[in-house]
């Protein structure tokens, strides 16, 4: 029986955050690309919270963007609120995070998909791969089509045998009640794949109407907005804002919890998936943390045109009764009304460590593998991996190397060395104390650090990358006129000091001194700078940054320079450490069976000592000048 058989250059199954970033890659680098998904509806769903960024996680978005992703772009055009996070603290850990409007946010992607060049979306299930002498040659649908593809990137999300669970309901759906792709798993683990079960859980949709926002806080948005793309012109970004609410649970709620938790699938061992322990459910919250008097809850809309809030905080997979008495304790919520339930969602994933940095297969050639099916949490996480298997699998088959950002590059480089060195039994979610050089890596500079690997893969313009150097001349030249601009100690000098509470001058200093004054910066000397050029903010705050954090830089430059030896010492892809006669058992069996790149990635895989690294470097360094056996 003749069944539709076709050719693409690279097929990417699944349309959520991962599966949009990888298409888009691929298709713009001018490979013709498929993106099968099992519903066109659900193109860039956000099936859990209305927002994009975060702590970290923006950082996350701002260096996709840099590198020439879409999501930045994309929220950008519709966001409802926009937020910089821990302004308070330092540059470090500045956050964008934006409310999305849900329909709009998917509709413009896939407008935007749909528009793409070379770039075919097609619903259907994947439900098998071919692999040939350790090659994928081709995906088939459920249908029984045929699809010849030099590569195929793997972004099934929450999909793979779903199963939606709350009290005694378990429906074998994927999120937000769409179909789950049930036929895939078993053609993965045929070909040696190992795989996961992981759960996450998403909060109720309530009725607006249904609230008394007087009970609780309002949440503004900033008023002067900061866009996540590094293209999107700020100007076009300064809108009215809608507001988000916070409120919080109570010593009723919790007992309410309490009391039913043998009720909970959580809890009685019908969730067999692990759940990620820094997004948990309001019953783990209460279990886990008993001396907690109360927990926030945040109410946001889900967009402009419909009524639904999503309770942030308060995800759960309590039974429907226990959740309408549970969150009917909440102040405003007494007599709130529940669109959507709250619900827990078990899937099936991978073992990250089968994959390499390029996340690729080990076991085969031409598999790729992005966001959550890689066992990660999170949209932003889910679309960087996408872009970075995308971007790895167009390499591969134009005959380029390979694209690997190290940890000293950039949030990404942190995230995906984390997911192919690091044992995870749980949802991985990004934080900005996994990244040693946070200070180097900041949402501010994502431009500066990696625009120019996204102009060298191709996926920045000409005209994108001239400005980015006139930034970075720009800056440069600023932070050398400060450090040249000498001050005096007039009367106009020391009364401004004395103004702003700064120790007066005994002699003369320049500029630059007195922005590295904790209680001065660079947009407050405007006074005593009357030569000061016209130069937009994002170089304002970058010359600011650059010029008071100086001794921290270097400190952390050095930290870098010390990290990139280790990376810089490769290590032979066929290497067999059991011919390494000191090293322990346990670490010849994870470096084999991880085959780290280099003895930076060695360091960082778990049941490996620094002993271990030491014998290793001597023994590698015998080989070079012929002294060792292989």
């Amino acid at each position: 029986m003749p069944y539709l058989e076709e050719s693409y250059d690279v097929a990417v199954v699944g349309a959520g955050h991962a599966g949009c970033e990888a298409a888009l890659a691929c298709a713009r680098l001018g490979l013709e690309t498929i993106m099968f998904t099992v519903s066109v509806d659900s193109i860039a769903l956000m099936p859990c919270n209305p927002n994009v960024g975060g702590s970290s996680k923006g950082h996350l978005v701002r260096e996709l963007d840099a590198l020439g992703g879409e999501m930045g772009k994309n929220i950008d055009k519709t966001f409802i609120q926009s937020k910089m996070l821990n302004e308070s603290k330092g540059p470090a850990v500045h956050s964008l995070r934006a409310q999305a409007d849900k329909q709009s946010y998917t509709r413009q992607m896939r407008q935007t998909l749909e528009n793409t060049e070379h770039l075919t979306i097609r619903q259907a299930e994947v439900s098998e791969i071919v692999v040939e002498d350790g090659k994928l040659t081709e995906v088939k649908t459920f249908s029984g089509a045929v699809y010849h593809v030099k590569a195929a990137v793997l972004c099934t999300g929450t999909y793979l045998r779903a199963r939606c669970i709350y009290g005694d309901v378990s429906n074998p759906t994927g999120p937000n009640g769409l179909q789950a792709a049930n036929h895939l798993t078993d053609s993965l683990k045929a070909h040696g794949i190992e795989m996961y079960r992981f759960k996450t859980g998403t909060p109720a949709r309530v009725d607006k109407r249904s609230i008394d926002f007087s009970k609780m806080e309002e949440q503004f948005g900033d008023k002067k907005v900061v866009p996540f793309s590094f293209s999107t012109d700020p100007e076009s970004v300064q809108k009215e804002q809608v507001s988000c609410w916070l409120t919080y649970t109570n010593e009723q709620t919790h007992q309410i919890i309490r009391d039913n938790l043998d009720r909970s699938p959580l809890f009685s061992g019908a969730i067999e998936g692990t759940g990620p322990r820094y997004c948990p459910s309001i019953e783990d919250k209460v279990v886990k943390f008993p001396d907690k008097n109360r927990h926030q809850v945040f109410v946001e809309p889900e967009g402009l045109y419909t009524n639904e809030m999503y309770l942030g905080g308060m995800s759960s997979s309590l039974p429907e009764d226990v959740q309408y008495a549970m969150y009917r304790t909440v102040p405003g919520l007494e007599n709130v009304k529940i669109v959507r339930n709250a619900y827990a969602i078990e899937y099936d994933c991978i073992n990250s460590l089968q994959l390499t940095a390029a996340l690729e297969f080990k076991k085969i050639k031409g598999l790729f593998s992005g966001g959550q099916f890689n066992g990660s949490s999170g949209y932003e996480e889910a679309a960087v991996q996408g872009f970075m298997a995308g971007v790895n699998a167009a390499m591969e088959i134009l005959g380029r190397e390979p694209v690997i950002l190290d940890r000293s590059q950039a949030y990404i480089g942190v995230l995906i060395d984390d997911l192919v060195t690091k044992e995870n039994y749980e949802p991985y979610r990004m934080m900005t104390s996994r990244a040693e050089y946070r200070l180097l890596l900041r949402q501010d500079n994502a431009d500066l650090r990696l625009r120019k690997i996204g102009y060298e893969i191709g996926l920045i313009s000409e005209e994108e990358y001239e400005k980015l150097l006139w930034k970075e001349k720009a800056i440069q030249e600023e932070v050398s006129r400060l450090e040249r601009t000498n001050i005096g100690t007039s009367a106009a000098v020391q009364e401004f000091l004395s103004l702003h509470s700064s120790t007066l001058l005994k002699s003369g200093t320049t500029l630059a001194e007195l922005v590295k004054r904790p209680e001065l910066d660079y947009f407050m000397l405007t006074e005593l700078d009357p030569n000061r050029p016209q130069l937009p903010e994002d170089v304002q705050e970058q010359v600011n940054i650059n010029i008071k954090y100086e001794g921290y830089i270097k400190r952390q430059m050095q930290q870098v320079a010390q990290f990139k030896k280790l990376e810089n010492k490769k290590i032979p892809a066929d290497f067999d450490y059991s011919q390494v006669s000191s090293l322990r058992k346990e670490a010849v069996q994870k470096l084999n069976h991880l085959k780290p790149m280099n003895i930076g990635q060695a360091s960082r895989i778990s049941g490996v000592s620094p002993a271990d690294i030491s014998v290793l470097l001597v023994y590698l360094e015998q080989m070079r000048h012929g002294g060792g056996k292989h």
